[in-house]
């Protein structure tokens, strides 16, 4: 899914209509041949263990969907670690991610046909009726077009093909006559307002109850949206108009679809990211297979797939030749410019792109899908998950993780094209992770910094929707489903739709004549089914051939010998574009340059040196283009230099009775005391200093002699708490927020600053935390009087935590099946960790248009915060926070020196009030000990697990 969601998905087989080409066929027909390829020259994992393993993903079902049933139902998503529902206009407002959030039990719908795979038809038929009773499509709350059409409208349409189904087995659903479908079907003509403009590409927001425009509606003001938002809706769109008959939705997607193509960039065949839905004119023209594009490429072979259609396959076929030709450069897909695609267009990759492999695989494109696959697994094994995004040497770029499944989607492709036991053993890495680092007592939290271990309170529906569903068939052979998977196509939700859709009311299927088609090198096309000798030479060992000299690329990569700037593209002796490493602005030269691409140099009178872009000013849109690069890699740069002198976030871990090391709290560091990275954790009992804001000589030394000392922000410098708690004996300090209410979530964090004087007789840990987080220390204080903490650079695995202690297995390893194994983290990979920072400050700058009076600049001065009482801090930027990818005023400056940091605190934005009276959408707040039942319950029935030896 694009941008702020879940997964592509397509399954692995085709309508069985005429023979045709292995482009779109390999996943359906050449499974069988292939496996026997591969299995040849591998060690097969036991049936017994695959068993074991797919028990496993049942129990971790299990317990992420029977917590949202219990603590958030019928709210759209679950809150893992505060154990409650998300509620739209409740919460504060996380901005665009929230537009998934329409008050529609949203991640119930996105698992119902996960119920089904999972063969779990009773829960199945419950959830049915659940949604039928209590779910309100009519909601007052704007809502994204794009993520109800793939997890709501696809989660209808995919519980409506299995209800279906399991009618007819005559077993389960016997009561059904297509309420899901005329659910769906009401929502979709609840999106089609969206499509009310000049192009056909819809509107990226709409009102479930107001549509478009009217005042009440607060919509339908944009003039943008990303290439993937109105590129993926012909699977869902067009399959309700084949299960209806009202061919009205089929005909408003293809319409999309047709002008996203006619507005490709022709002598690249590429498209951008972003476009305006009135003028068809490219916003962002940089192009990839990641976010804001990436399903927009899969729908279109999937299209061809499900509906038949061969121009939607010629579509592919071009736009995957022009993806191999300039973005491919394995293992990596680095963006591009869609008008110079021989210029990279950013140095770092988003984790979306994981989807990628597995449609090489549905294209019959296997070696480069096995080569990225395998790069994205040494980054994982890195990580323990694959940050949101990272650089082209490897670096996390974005620290978070919101359990993204596109990884294992492309795992349980690559397996299913291949039947190579390898990517078995990939899964399993992946549910001993998800067990160990992500699992809570109410569920599954996301990761806030893969780095630290940290989380964030939020499982969002598409892990139900995806994740266990990959999972679960990656292990399970044909018998263990219930139905046959080779009936479906997976959408990029990874919801069902059956392929028999190809054959039903195709009034619309019909070959496209009108577009222009590109001529292309026949022999990237010319397979035919079955040819396992062209995907599969007759050696077992292939597979590992390729993937071996990968193995190491993560920890032996060199950054600028991978980015290649690639000089063909600058023919007739002409000098390549200027370099933002090179530029001196002494250069006479330089500035030549500068002022050719409309680049404008301001001295400052602090000493610090701006740089502005008039695009308007440049000598030529070339370069003026070469002007937005150069202006991209000084932002790089500049965050680089920022990186030098921050430090990334801590973390605080619980250790105690009875959270075990299972909640990880994001802290912020200190520049003065000990260096959590270089030395070892701090570990210890808290105890709150008298008085709290450790500001004088503390009147209860005694409480705080040999512990970790709790200190409330405010009323003086941070060193001078410091100094105080640690004369009383202190073996650390946590600094708490007294700003009620903040959070790492919403708020950015920052490091505590010393007060301009010598530091170092401050020799003990000191982390920051904000004030929801420090809550969660106070309130367990209050319910167990001893409440022990590990404060470090990054979350700890709780087999050591718990080392030499009688606790029981199954809390050490989060569940019954896994192995006590201890991971401890090596000295080299703390250190490379220790010099990332939460976020980089890299911004993607548009290329304006001549015409436009707009103009582009950038700052590069490092950020200050400016606290309101006298601490002084350092903001570190959330890796949460991103540019508008519209906005077209940027301004760097020069100044490697500058230690300040500009103020980051961002308002929160206004929360939409509720305006559904007819259900109960009231926050379930739970106190503490009621949490605490609910994990004994937790331990006792994995202790029943044991006995039954799940």
């Amino acid at each position: 899914m694009s941008e702020a969601g879940g997964g592509r998905g397509f399954g692995s087989s085709v309508p069985q209509r005429a023979p045709w080409s292995l482009v779109a066929a390999t996943a359906a027909f050449c499974l069988v041949s292939a496996t026997s390829v591969w299995t040849a020259g591998a060690s097969p994992m036991s049936r017994e263990e695959k068993q074991k393993l797919g028990n496993q993903v049942l129990e971790m079902f299990d317990h992420a969907y029977g917590n949202y049933m219990e603590h958030a139902y019928p709210a759209d998503e679950l809150m893992p670690l505060t154990c409650r529902g998300r509620v739209r206009g409740q919460e504060p407002s996380r901005g665009d991610v929230d537009d998934a959030l329409g008050k529609f039990s949203l991640t119930l719908i996105d698992s119902l046909d996960t119920l089904v795979v999972l063969n779990k038809t009773k829960e199945f038929e419950d959830a049915v009726r659940k949604v039928l009773r209590d779910v309100n499509l009519d909601n007052d709350v704007v809502v994204s077009v794009f993520e109800t059409n793939i997890r709501v409208l696809g989660g209808l349409l995919g519980g409506h093909s299995l209800a279906i189904m399991l009618k007819e087995k005559g077993e389960y659903m016997q009561w059904y006559s297509d309420e899901l479908l005329q659910m769906a079907k009401q929502l979709g003509y609840k999106l089609l307002p969206a499509f009310n403009t000049t192009s056909g590409l819809p509107y990226p927001r709409i009102n479930l109850k107001f549509g478009i425009r009217k005042p009440e509606a607060r919509t339908g003001t944009e003039t943008d949206t990303c290439t993937a938002c109105a590129g993926t809706l012909i699977l869902e769109f067009a399959a309700l108009s084949r299960f209806t008959g009202a061919t009205i939705f089929e005909e408003y997607a293809r319409k999309a679809l047709d002008f996203l193509w006619e507005k490709r960039q022709r002598s690249s065949n590429l498209v951008g990211v972003t476009i305006n839905i009135h003028t068809g004119d490219w916003v962002r023209k940089d192009s990839g297979v990641g976010a804001g594009i990436d399903s927009y490429y899969e729908y279109l072979l999937k299209a061809y797939v499900l509906l038949g259609d061969d121009s939607f396959l010629e579509r592919f076929n071009t736009h995957y030749d022009a993806i191999m030709r300039y973005i491919s450069q394995p293992p990596l897909l680095l963006d591009v410019h869609i008008h110079k695609p021989m210029l990279n267009a950013r140095t770092w990759m988003d984790a979306l792109l994981a989807f990628f492999p597995g449609l090489q695989v549905l294209k019959g494109d296997i070696r480069p899908a096995i080569e990225t696959h395998e790069m994205l697994y040494q980054v994982i094994k890195k990580h323990n998950f694959l940050p949101e995004a990272f650089t082209t040497d490897f670096r996390v770029h974005w620290a978070q993780h919101p359990l993204r499944p596109e990884f294992a989607e492309s795992t349980y492709f690559l397996y299913k094209a291949t039947g190579d036991p390898y990517y078995l053993e990939v899964g399993k890495t992946l549910i001993e992770n998800l067990n160990k680092y992500a699992r809570v007592p109410c569920g599954f939290a996301a990761m806030k910094d893969v780095r630290t271990g940290s989380h964030e309170d939020r499982m969002d529906s598409f892990f139900l929707a995806e994740m266990f569903k990959y999972l679960y068939l990656l292990f399970a052979d044909k018998e263990d489903v219930i139905f046959d998977i080779e009936d479906y196509i997976f959408t990029t939700e990874a919801h069902l739709l059956p392929l028999w859709l190809s054959t039903t009311n195709q009034r619309l299927s019909k070959k496209n004549t009108t577009s222009e088609y590109t001529e292309l090198d026949d022999s990237n096309f010319d397979w035919t089914c079955p040819n396992t000798q062209i995907l599969f030479p007759n050696d077992p060992l292939y597979a590992q051939s390729i993937r071996e000299p990968l193995k190491n690329v993560v920890d032996k990569s060199c950054p600028r010998g991978i980015i290649r700037v690639r000089e063909e593209s600058f023919r007739s002796g002409a000098k390549p574009p200027l370099r933002a490493r090179d530029f001196m602005a002494t250069n006479p030269e330089h500035l030549e340059i500068l002022k050719k691409m409309g680049v404008s140099l301001i001295h400052l009178k602090d000493g610090r040196v701006q740089l502005v872009q008039h695009a308007i000013q440049a000598a030529s849109p070339i370069d003026a283009e070469d002007g937005l690069r150069f202006m991209q890699e000084m932002i790089e740069l500049s965050s680089q230099q920022q990186k030098e002198q921050q430090l990334p976030p801590r973390a605080v871990q619980i250790v105690s009775h009875p959270f075990f090391g299972r909640v990880v709290l994001t802290a912020g560091p200190a520049q003065f005391g000990l260096d959590l990275s270089k030395h070892k954790e701090t570990r210890g009992f808290v105890a709150s200093s008298k008085p709290y804001n450790g500001c004088s000589e503390l009147t209860n030394p005694e409480a705080v002699m040999g512990k970790i000392a709790l200190i409330q922000r405010g009323q003086c410098m941070f060193a001078e708490k410091a100094r105080n708690i640690q004369n009383a004996g202190a073996i650390g300090g946590i600094v708490i927020d007294d700003n009620e209410g903040s959070s790492s979530d919403t708020a950015p964090l920052f490091q505590m600053a010393g007060d301009g004087k010598d530091t170092d007789d401050i020799t003990i840990p000191m982390l920051f935390l904000f004030s929801k987080e420090g809550s969660i220390i106070l309130d367990a204080i209050r319910e167990y009087e001893e409440v022990e903490v590990l404060l470090s650079d990054k979350a700890k695995d709780r087999a050591a935590i718990l080392k030499g202690k009688m606790i029981p297995s199954y809390i050490i390893n989060s569940n019954p099946e896994m192995e006590n194994e201890e991971q401890p983290s090596s000295e080299n990979d703390s250190q490379n960790q220790s010099a990332e920072q939460i976020a980089s400050s890299s911004q993607e700058v548009d290329l304006v248009d001549q015409e436009s009076p707009e103009e582009s600049s950038l700052n590069s001065h490092p950020e200050s915060l400016s606290p309101a009482d006298t601490d002084n801090a350092a903001s570190i930027s959330p890796s949460e926070q991103n540019s508008n990818p519209t906005e077209n005023h940027e301004t760097t400056s020069l100044d490697g020196e500058c230690t300040d940091l500009d103020n980051q605190l961002q308002e929160q934005s206004e929360t939409e009030e509720d305006s559904n009276p007819n259900v109960s959408w009231g926050k379930k707040v739970q106190p503490i000990d009621s949490i605490l039942a609910d994990w004994n319950e937790d331990i006792e029935a994995f202790e029943m697990m044991e006995k039954d030896e799940l």
